[in-house]
């Protein structure tokens, strides 16, 4: 195998493509919502990164297939909500229209999920006001979705991967990127502000008017790995490069984290995602937390090493 390998699975045509990369990090937080888009939209495999910088190590599903570690890309379409969501959309569409006294369903349907209760009639006018409104899915613009289980482990790996990420981006016509990661706290946070970077001073004001924080030499030491390489080399390409950073306590997974970067970056390029997932696996985590607040406290057993999983 070469040192890095890039296989071809699928070569879609996408529409304006915006790279969105989510590799693991401090909280997982990028990882999470990455993984996120994946779930909640339907998606194609276009590439598999193989290189020798990730752990020598197979990835098994749960048929006990085995295959070797590796980063992947994904086309989104943000157009097209997974089954599930749309089942769930047509049934609480279902019950607004019975107790509006049978309106049609079928015009409900085509509004935003989000803003179902601002289409109760179901008029055909009202649906292409909502079409205009922001935070609807745009209907011309796809994700290219960078995810995977492992970074480079040297410093020399991590720049190679990260020009093989930028071709295989730039193949597909990419000309905006946005790495997503976490910016720890060293403590517990009940509120998780976004901090942003970005690979050219212009970028800088429609992300504060998306609630992104800008603050004055930080994080601390800079932003390590594919997300600050996206910015640095991503801007050397003439790219238009950010990075969305979720405050976090630097401890566990963080949900809440992967919640509030997502929602800045649904604001940013005006396309709406279901947060349910996202918000259970949050629960999950706060009783986590209570118990490590327990334990801190004297109060109780910490948790258990099945508690304290990767929730994913």
């Amino acid at each position: 195998m070469e040192p890095i390998d890039i296989e071809t699975v699928a070569d879609p045509d996408l529409r304006e493509p915006v790279l969105v990369e989510g590799l693991p990090g401090v909280g997982h937080v990028g990882k999470l919502a990455a993984e996120h888009l994946l779930e909640e939209f339907e998606s194609t495999l276009v590439r598999r990164v193989y290189a020798d910088e990730f752990p020598p190590q197979v990835d098994v599903d749960d048929d006990g297939v085995a295959s070797l570690t590796h980063a992947s890309f994904h086309a989104v379409d943000l157009s097209s909500p997974t089954p599930t969501d749309v089942e769930e959309e047509t049934d609480e569409e279902t019950d607004e229209a019975a107790d509006e006294d049978d309106e049609n369903p079928e015009g409900d349907a085509l509004a935003d999920g989000g803003a179902a209760d601002e289409a109760e009639d179901g008029e055909e006018g009202e649906d292409g006001d909502e079409d205009d409104d922001p935070g609807t899915v745009p209907a011309d613009r796809d994700l290219l979705v960078l995810t995977g289980n492992h970074q480079a482990g040297s410093n020399k790996g991590h720049y190679q991967l990260t020009e093989a990420f930028l071709d295989v981006a730039e193949g597909f016509g990419v000309e905006e990127a946005y790495a997503l990661g976490g910016v720890p706290t060293g403590e517990l946070i009940e509120e998780h502000n976004v901090l942003g970077a970005v690979s050219d001073p212009q970028l800088t004001e429609s992300l504060a008017d998306a609630g992104v924080e800008f603050r004055g030499d930080e994080p601390a030491g800079g932003i390590v790995g594919v997300s600050g390489l996206l910015l640095g080399l991503g801007g050397r390409r003439d790219l238009d490069v950010a990075c969305l950073m979720g405050e976090t306590s630097g401890y566990l997974v963080d949900p809440k984290s992967a919640q509030a970067v997502l929602e800045t970056l649904e604001q940013q390029l005006g396309f709406r995602v279901d947060f349910a997932a996202l918000e259970a696996r949050a629960e999950e985590m706060e009783e986590v937390v209570g118990k490590i607040q327990q334990m801190q406290e004297g109060g109780g057993t910490g948790p258990s090493d099945e508690e304290l999983r990767y929730i994913g």
